[in-house]
């Protein structure tokens, strides 16, 4: 069995391999619906005031779709050794590369990552409201089992998918073991996405590289 196989076996054993966008269910045909942008529709669980991601997501009409390559972080820590993945923590959050109780090395990445994308975008014309579909890879850390699925839903968080749809007000979300507090980027946007472990990714000391779609 492939190291692959047996991190995706792993990780929906876990409850936290999301192949949101492939899938279909009852609920989904019938599910409540939220306008991410003009031209696409986002399918949500019925009831759900504050969904981590779309269960699917509908294109259609004029739309045009942006597509990014996958992307990882930038080497921002230079008291880390280079290749390392504690090089690639994001030092405008975290000045030094001295990471707060409970922050992980994938969450900072995280937020190095998705800083990353926003720059993408937005040299486009885009936004990360605009973001309709996500695909994340991860690769766990030195020493550990398994990728730090909690520790990048965490980074995610602080860009995507907090606010409350029912009242539109921001949700509060945590940085580490912190208390929640205001998010860095506030975006009502729930794509589509899968996250999954991988064997390796292409550059030494990346721990997380995203790619995504987004529609205007």
């Amino acid at each position: 069995m492939s190291h692959v196989t047996r991190s995706l076996i792993a990780a929906a054993a876990a409850g936290t391999i999301l192949f949101t966008a492939a899938c279909s269910s009852d609920s989904e045909a019938s599910g409540d619906t939220t306008e991410t942008t003009a031209g696409a529709r986002s399918v949500i669980e019925p009831g759900e005031d504050n969904p981590m991601i779309a269960q699917g997501v509908e294109i259609s009409g004029d739309a045009t779709v942006y597509k990014t390559s996958g992307i990882g972080g930038t080497a921002m820590n230079d008291a880390a050794a280079t290749g390392t993945p504690e090089s690639y923590i994001d030092t405008e959050e975290f000045p030094g590369g001295t990471l707060p109780p409970g922050v992980t090395v994938t969450e900072a990445q995280g937020i190095n990552v998705l800083k990353k994308i926003r720059d993408n975008l937005e040299q486009e014309g885009y936004t990360l409201e605009d973001v309709v579909t996500m695909r994340v890879f991860l690769d766990n850390a030195p020493g550990t089992g398994i990728a730090d699925y909690a520790g990048w839903n965490r980074a995610y968080r602080q860009f995507f998918a907090n606010t409350n749809l029912d009242t539109d007000e921001t949700e509060l979300v945590p940085l580490g073991s912190a208390e929640p507090a205001a998010p860095l980027e506030r975006n009502s946007a729930r794509p589509s996405r899968f996250a999954l472990e991988v064997a390796s990714l292409p550059v030494p000391g990346w721990l997380v590289e995203v790619e995504v779609d987004a529609v205007k």
